[in-house]
């Protein structure tokens, strides 16, 4: 998952994005209302987590601009206004979570994931497709019962892959799962990866599409 994290105190910024790194998602963080409009402007992300004290206004106005544009992103306030009514205000506006500080990482990821699932109407917490099972709360797999054992970078192309069987993922897409700003992409990353995970489950499992990207094949 791609999150947007908009928080302007720098120390927790990195906090949290090393937190949730830890927990298989990639983290994006910008410090203020204006810069997260652009963010959402130019980028699709999973979900956002959002401060309500930023430098240049609310948080709630980053929000309402999200909502009308019935951008449907989910977002979690992450903010110290914890009183009842600073939570329902939040949820009113259009919220789909609220977190109060301090808090707990393991539980702001799981929240995140919880956002992500709904977001995609999907009821299980589990990612499967035919014998293979994923698991984003361990970043594990399994196939056909027996555990495989993955990185967490093979695990975030793999669940990007089995989100959608038989839907082509361009090595672009594959890259911005993968990669925060400010981390340096090598040209042959998702190759390498897409390699590593046909020797751990079968050549077959994995398919290219040359000249447009990769799909998860779908029995005939």
């Amino acid at each position: 998952m791609r999150i947007l994290l908009v928080e302007d105190d720098p120390v927790l910024a990195d906090g949290i994005r090393a937190g949730l790194g830890l927990a298989g998602l990639t983290v994006d963080a910008v410090t203020s209302g204006a810069d997260a409009q652009a963010a959402l402007a130019g980028l699709r992300f999973d979900a956002v987590v959002l401060d309500l004290m930023l430098p240049d206004g609310s948080g709630l106005d980053v929000l309402a601009a999200l909502r009308a544009q019935q951008d449907a992103t989910p977002v979690l306030l992450l903010t110290a206004l914890d009183e009842t009514p600073d939570r329902i205000r939040g949820l009113d506006a259009g919220a789909d979570d609220y977190l109060g500080k301090p808090f707990d990482l393991d539980e702001l990821a799981a929240r995140l994931r919880a956002l992500v699932r709904r977001g995609v109407g999907r009821a299980s917490p589990l990612l499967t497709h035919g014998g293979l099972a994923l698991d984003p709360a361990m970043l594990s797999v399994n196939l056909d019962g027996h555990a495989v054992p993955v990185s967490r970078r093979e695990f975030a192309v793999l669940s990007m892959l089995v989100e959608r069987p038989g839907v082509i993922r361009s090595k672009g897409e594959l890259e911005e799962r993968l990669y925060g700003w400010q981390e340096e992409v090598e040209s042959n990353t998702v190759e390498v990866y897409v390699h590593n995970l046909r020797a751990k489950l079968g050549r077959d499992v994995i398919e290219t599409v040359r000249g447009l990207g990769y799909r998860l094949r779908v029995p005939a």
